[in-house]
């Protein structure tokens, strides 16, 4: 969803924009701040205001602009060492560290009629000032603007000095950015309504893992931005953001076909297998088969020529390799081919924002035309809340569907049999088709069960069949219609052995 500040359709577009030097950011800003303005980004310290306020600058000194950093709070040697620890070199950029009022002798002689404050103010908005003037630069950064707010004393003050910078640079086609950490909420809102736009970072600690990072735009005059949250990271080269994922801005149509699994009995209990664009939810407690089918899936497409991509959360990228292996399906060689990536995904360091992103990645730049998430209890655990998967899983598959790709999930349920509807979150709704999996009893020993028990692009077989996985592949037997305790999720065969699958 794209809106604009205040939400008139009518308002004239600015079109001429300015890169901020993040890619995903400039995204978000439907191009990059719009020339000439005053910018405020506010945010906690640690945040990642003065990295991003570098990369502004960085990425203007590649444009071939000039640009000046007036540092109020910290020294030029420690804006080098974050520099350095990114890889960058401030080489070409105008540092400027505000020179401190040090001799209390000389204070007391000249500030005999005004408050020694208010000169100090002064006389270090004219050094500002006079450094902008000196060096002539497009791009400018002020950093921060607590230290201005503690000379201003009074709100009033403050806010004279802050417009009277913002009337300094009117007509001198300057790009600003005015960075404050928000040290005093009182006057947020008086520095929002002077500045042309507002961005806010935010740093959220989380009970385990990484802090998890976001962005949003709190206001942009006259000009579209993509509205809400979007997350960031800070990692050696600088921010990273990750638009917040709007399926209707991806609308691509592709035939719906159907796609064989490899196995014709599988096939059979799908209606004729799975069809692009669709989603397909495995459930079923731990150990039932669910990873193990959809890798048959994946196998099945890599045969075919095509892209696959796993995301894997709770097992290791060697143990699920080996354990395909293992199980006859010849993984390592479409893994050497670079037909199917594994990615094993650490729900405690990657943010959903991030993990959308990569996903988007693998189909449009690599091409993927199969994702696969292992699983969606691993992907919850990566949230704060499950109302927001729920949102952003649903965003998540609809923009997969639209680009015809077909999505495997697998979710567990709790205990060791499960329930019927004994799972950590109800996802089933969203997806195209449901595969329940299921143990079950008979003659004494524990069996596996497959079923299908929802598909909405075609009519489905509604029949139990036996699950049994081999040194030599998937074997799914005929159907089983001598069963009780359906409805309970633990399903108990009383009816002949006939039609079991023999033992390995």
């Amino acid at each position: 969803m794209l809106e604009s500040n205040g939400g008139a359709a009518s308002r004239p577009e600015v079109t001429s924009r300015v890169s901020t030097g993040i890619e995903g950011l400039d995204d978000v800003l439907m191009g990059g701040f719009p020339l000439h303005h005053f910018y405020l980004i506010e945010g906690d310290p640690g945040a990642g205001k003065t990295t991003l306020a570098l990369q502004f600058l960085l990425q203007g000194r590649a444009n071939g602009e000039g640009g000046l950093y007036v540092t109020l709070s910290e020294t030029k040697r420690e804006l080098a060492e974050v520099a350095a620890s990114h890889g960058w070199s401030l080489e070409g950029i105008g540092l400027y560290e505000l020179e401190e009022f040090h001799d209390p002798a000389q204070a007391n002689q000249q500030y005999t009629v005004f408050h020694p404050s208010e000169v100090e103010l002064n006389e270090t908005t004219n050094q500002i000032l006079q450094q902008v003037e000196a060096n002539q630069p497009t791009r400018v950064v002020f950093d921060s603007l607590s230290e201005m707010r503690l000379l201003a004393r009074d709100s009033l003050r403050y806010r004279r000095q802050i417009l009277s910078l913002k009337h300094f640079f009117v007509g001198r086609r300057c790009t600003v950015l005015l960075l404050d950490d928000r040290t005093d909420d009182d006057d947020d809102s008086k520095l929002q309504s002077i500045a042309h736009g507002v961005i806010r970072l935010e740093r959220q600690p989380v009970e385990y893992g990484s802090s998890r990072r976001r962005l949003q735009v709190v206001k942009m005059r006259g000009a579209e931005y993509r509205d809400g949250y979007h997350d960031f990271t800070i990692r050696t080269g600088g921010l990273t953001v990750y638009p917040r994922l709007v399926a209707a801005e991806h609308q691509k149509s592709d035939p719906q076909e159907g796609v064989s699994s490899g196995l014709a009995e599988l096939d059979s209990l799908l209606g004729g297998g799975t069809n692009r664009g669709a989603s397909t939810l495995f459930m079923g407690p731990a150990g039932a088969g669910k990873s193990t089918l959809v890798t048959q899936y994946a196998v099945a497409a890599a045969e075919r020529g095509e892209h696959v991509h796993f995301y894997i959360y709770e097992e290791s990228r060697v143990t699920f390799i080996h354990r395909a292996i293992g199980l006859g399906l010849d993984l390592q060689k479409h893994l050497d081919a670079g037909l199917i990536t594994v990615q094993q995904v650490d729900p405690a360091e990657l943010s959903p924002g991030e993990f959308t992103h990569r996903v988007r990645l693998a189909v449009e730049q690599e091409h993927s035309r199969m994702i696969v998430i292992d699983s969606l209890n691993g992907y919850l655990n990566a949230m704060p809340s499950e109302r927001f998967l729920l949102v952003q899983m649903h965003e998540l598959l609809t923009y997969l569907g639209q680009q015809g790709v077909i999505t495997l999930l697998t979710v567990a349920q709790h205990g060791v049999l499960g329930g019927m509807l004994q799972v950590p979150i109800e996802i089933s709704y969203l997806a195209d088709a449901v595969v329940m999996l299921r143990f079950f009893e008979a003659d004494g020993e524990v069996r596996q069960a497959i079923s299908v028990v929802k598909k909405r692009q075609s009519n489905h077989e509604r029949t139990i069949r036996e699950l049994r996985f081999t040194s030599h592949g998937i074997r799914i037997g005929s159907p089983l219609r001598q069963f009780q305790g359906i409805l309970t999720g633990v399903p108990f065969y009383r009816g002949e052995r006939a039609p079991l699958l023999e033992t390995e």
